[in-house]
């Protein structure tokens, strides 16, 4: 199944990217020099520490595209974390419509794939998703 993607007459690339229960809607638009917004508040605001940061910027690193882009990303679910690493599969999945040779380094990476594991649902008759009650023999 094709990632959904927009294009508003070239303004901007538009892709979502998923995490557990993170969902990103990321736009890309050619700019001056690179910039991110994330729910409309600077990147190092939104994402306090710098490994989450790293994460974001992740997949342009990884691209080594010369173009400069401002991203703008909506994040809606999950924690932190999660929340990273579904922006920077949308950031991914916006670079491959921008430029379709950066897909094999993109894929590589790891960046292209959502990562679908999430929490198991609890289960009736135990305490947890597997956690069974303690049992005593009298």
């Amino acid at each position: 199944m094709p990632a959904k993607t927009t294009v508003k007459k070239n303004r901007y690339l538009e892709t979502v990217g998923r995490r557990k229960t993170a969902v990103a809607r990321v736009r890309l638009t050619k700019a001056a020099k690179t910039s991110y917004m994330i729910n409309g508040i600077k990147l190092s605001e939104y994402f306090s520490t710098d490994n989450l940061q790293a994460i974001i910027k992740d997949a342009l690193r990884q691209s080594k595209i010369s173009a400069k882009f401002s991203i703008s990303a909506l994040i809606k679910g999950g924690g932190k974390s999660a929340q990273a690493e579904a922006c920077r599969h949308g950031i991914a999945r916006a670079l491959l419509l921008f430029d379709a040779k950066l897909k094999k380094s993109l894929k590589k990476a790891g960046f292209l794939k959502r990562d679908p594991r999430m929490k198991e649902r609890k289960k009736f008759g135990l305490k947890k998703a597997r956690r069974a009650p303690q049992w005593n023999k009298r």
